[in-house]
């Protein structure tokens, strides 16, 4: 095996990005046949077949890794031209790959990166994922850091807390009403129609399975609401109860737009930062950016 040529891993970057030889070749302003040398040249140089001949291609396991090597060496690179000043023919914006889970989204992230984005050093590619799920996307090197519940920190990064995100189980009044449910009377979550985000969201389920060893009925009416705000829009218009964040409720909680149907039971899911163990100013000022929001935003963990 011999070193691996920078141009080389670039190409094969913009081939997993954008999926096809063609639209590779019109990226790098290059042409296809241009491409396909280069990707055969990097094979050949680790040994390996790096991606499935697909449409689109898909990397193979050895492709993988040469990805995240991608990745890692176009950050340094970035690192170093913003060092030196020296920018490219299309500016100096570094397009940085992150995870983060919709609740974050939809709450405080964007309000704590907002500052870089415009200040033209970085643009973002979020990757919108469940935050149980955001390291299988560190772990393939598809992205730099991420949101994330999990404490142990993925092979390469780093990992620090963040703080927690406090649930509720709320509805509308008028639901509550309508499904004659008393205050406090917590068998009903198993039984009135409820609203998950998808089909892997078990927030709901687990606080239903933890009052009183209830346990969601089979038949029970289940709404499936894929985004973030139109989940909390789904509760207000009274589709069903949810578990809502504290960001997202509050206020209506006050209002009386909706109530409480679980009083003094809640759910808090523990939220950490895991990134590229790599000295990078620009993933380091990512981060420092997303501390700050979360130290603004989240609970400490354990605070009342």
């Amino acid at each position: 095996m011999t070193g691996f040529q920078y141009d080389h891993l670039q190409t094969l970057l913009a081939l997993a990005e954008e999926g096809t030889f063609d639209a590779a070749a019109r990226r790098l302003r290059l042409t296809q046949s241009a491409v396909s040398q280069r990707i055969k040249a990097l094979e050949q140089s680790a040994g390996q077949v790096l991606v499935q001949r697909s449409n689109p291609v898909v990397p193979t396991d050895a492709g993988t890794v040469l990805l995240r090597l991608a990745r890692q060496a176009s950050l340094l690179d970035a690192d170093a031209r913003s060092a030196l000043h020296v920018h490219g023919a299309e500016g100096s914006a570094f397009p940085m790959a992150l995870a983060v889970n919709a609740d974050s989204l939809a709450t405080w992230f964007l309000e704590a990166v907002a500052p870089l984005a415009r200040s033209g050093d970085v643009v973002f590619d979020i990757h919108r994922e469940d935050q149980e799920h955001t390291t299988s996307l560190l772990r393939s090197g598809t992205v730099m850091a991420a949101v994330t519940s999990t404490a142990d920190a993925v092979q390469g990064c780093s990992v620090e807390p963040l703080g927690a995100m406090r649930y509720r189980a709320v509805c509308t009044p008028g639901f509550q009403s309508d499904h004659a449910i008393a205050s406090g009377d917590r068998a009903a979550l198993a039984k009135v129609p409820r609203i998950d985000f998808d089909r892997r969201d078990d927030l709901q389920a687990t606080l239903v399975r933890g009052l009183s060893d209830l346990d969601a009925d089979a038949t029970q009416a289940r709404h499936f609401i894929p985004t973030s705000s139109d989940f909390a829009r789904a509760v207000l218009l009274g589709f069903g109860w949810g578990m809502l964040p504290d960001q997202q409720c509050s206020v209506e909680l006050e209002t009386g737009r909706l109530v409480e149907i679980a009083p003094g039971r809640y759910t808090e899911v523990k939220l950490f930062w895991q990134r590229w163990n790599l000295a990078s100013p620009l993933l380091d000022a990512v981060t420092d950016a997303v501390r700050a929001g979360a130290r603004a935003s989240l609970r400490e963990f354990g605070r009342a």
